[in-house]
């Protein structure tokens, strides 16, 4: 035994392994180390981890880069062979579409398998099922019938047969989008709480608009009632000025022993369809209200005039409404995730994990490199692990885990998106794996790449 354990490294060196990433600064945030290590793939496996020189049949030099867990977006609704080209670019492995879901699920999820860059999930959503039942006419959210109008019991009950086929698919919780569906009442919102809480699944919700506090006290009574665990989605966006309450707020439910998460993106500005719920009796509202809205197709700052013919039309717009001091408030704090609330239309669908790493760690030191990368993939794994396996080998940079890494030069990476021009890649992100597939290789995408994996409960 003695023999064997002096051996050990040599054994390790010897091995031949498929990759090797050479000389990198290995970020885990589960064991906490931070040191300069080779990081040996077999398969889609994490085989090896080493001080010591390990051969592979392809070996890369990570010099100067940091070698981190692939990033777990929790909120990406652009879900397209596009977008998932941009979510790699910023260290993306795995992008789901958590808050507004979708139904059917499981004709969602086989529209996906085997096409697919990065992982892909998603949950089953009180909006689309909602626009079903009550036969509205909008595309991704309510535009008539379910922003408008309350549901009958029977259609209360068609929907909660819809998502509740959307869990037994294997949904990973419910979506849920009160502030777009206004009308539903807060019976019709808590008995789908029960129905997540019977799967022993999160519900991701978007709170009503308004009073934060009153939509806080809704989702987390229902929580507490029910038993759901419960996720708060962007709240730096939901809160704004609030925010330091808002957290407040949360932190106390989170001592008491309730199951509540949030999450949070770097960006001041929001953005959402023009026509939905979001913008209801805007008509009414004085004139400077209208200018912290950009149409991003022109680029121009809106009017009361070009804000009613925009809503008629239909389409994403950008509101200005925040401050960089919420959001590195909301950032900093301890049990805030990084989440995009991605869109093709907003520069946060493209550089939300770049734009944590350049600005809010590098260049503001508003946070350090470890707690960016744990916010960004250790704590969302850890948030899906009891209803979904697969997530308890992501988020971590050890033996045996998934081979989804994002190496990346922390002296370089940085968004490039804008407002103006948001389809821009990150820079800085050298090499991106998935299952132990490269799908950046030297800075260069590969969208020939079809590792990703459907990420699903159990």
């Amino acid at each position: 035994m003695r023999l064997l354990f002096w051996l050990f490294p040599f054994l390790l060196t010897a091995q031949n392994y498929d990759i090797v990433l050479q000389h990198g600064r290995v970020t885990d945030p589960e064991s906490g180390l931070d040191a300069v290590r080779y990081v040996a793939i077999s398969g889609n496996k994490i085989a090896a981890i080493s001080e010591a020189p390990l051969r592979g049949t392809v070996e890369v030099d990570a010099a100067g880069l940091v070698i981190a867990p692939g990033f777990i977006d929790l909120h990406q609704h652009a879900q397209t062979p596009e977008a998932y080209g941009f979510k790699a670019m910023d260290g993306v492995t795995t992008a789901l579409e958590l808050e507004v879901g979708v139904s059917p699920v499981s004709e969602w999820y086989m529209a996906r398998a085997g096409k697919s860059l990065i992982n892909f999930g998603a949950t089953a959503g009180q909006i689309p099922a909602r626009m079903a039942v009550m036969k509205d006419t909008g595309d991704f959210l309510p535009r008539d019938n379910a922003m408008n109008r309350a549901s009958t019991p029977e259609e209360q009950k068609a929907i909660e047969s819809v998502v509740q086929k959307g869990l037994d698919e294997g949904a990973l919780g419910l979506g849920m989008g009160i502030t777009y569906t206004p009308t539903a009442t807060p019976d019709e919102i808590l008995n789908l709480f029960y129905l997540a809480a019977k799967f022993k699944r999160p519900v991701f919700v978007h709170m009503r608009g308004g009073n934060v506090i009153a939509s806080l006290q809704e989702v987390i009574g229902d929580a507490a009632a029910s038993g759901a665990p419960l996720h708060i989605v962007h709240i730096n966006s939901s809160a704004g000025s609030k925010t330091p309450e808002a957290l407040r707020f949360i932190e106390g439910a989170r001592s008491r022993g309730l199951d509540v998460t949030t999450e949070a993106y770097p960006y001041t500005a929001s953005a959402t369809f023009i026509e939905s719920a979001a913008f209801s009796n805007w008509e009414h509202q004085p004139p400077g209200y209208f200018a912290s809205l950009l149409w991003p197709p022109t680029g121009e700052r809106l009017t009361r005039e070009s804000f009613e013919r925009y809503r008629q039309k239909g389409g994403v717009v950008i509101r200005f409404g925040n401050t960089d001091e919420m959001i590195r408030l909301t950032v900093a704090s301890p049990f805030v995730m990084v989440a995009s609330d991605g869109a093709l239309e907003h520069p946060r669908g493209q550089a939300t994990f770049a734009r944590i790493l350049g600005r809010y760690v590098r260049d503001e030191k508003a946070l350090t490199l470890m707690d960016a990368i744990r916010k960004s993939s250790l704590m969302p794994a850890q948030r899906l692990e009891a209803m979904s396996p697969q997530m308890r080998l992501k988020g971590r940079v050890k033996v045996g885990a998934d081979a989804d890494l994002a190496v990346f030069d922390p002296a370089t990476v940085i968004d490039k998106a804008t407002f103006e021009k948001p389809r821009q890649n990150s820079e800085g992100f050298r090499y991106v794996l998935v299952g132990g597939t490269f799908v950046v290789r030297d800075g260069k995408l590969r969208p020939e790449a079809h590792p990703g994996q459907a990420i699903k409960a159990r």
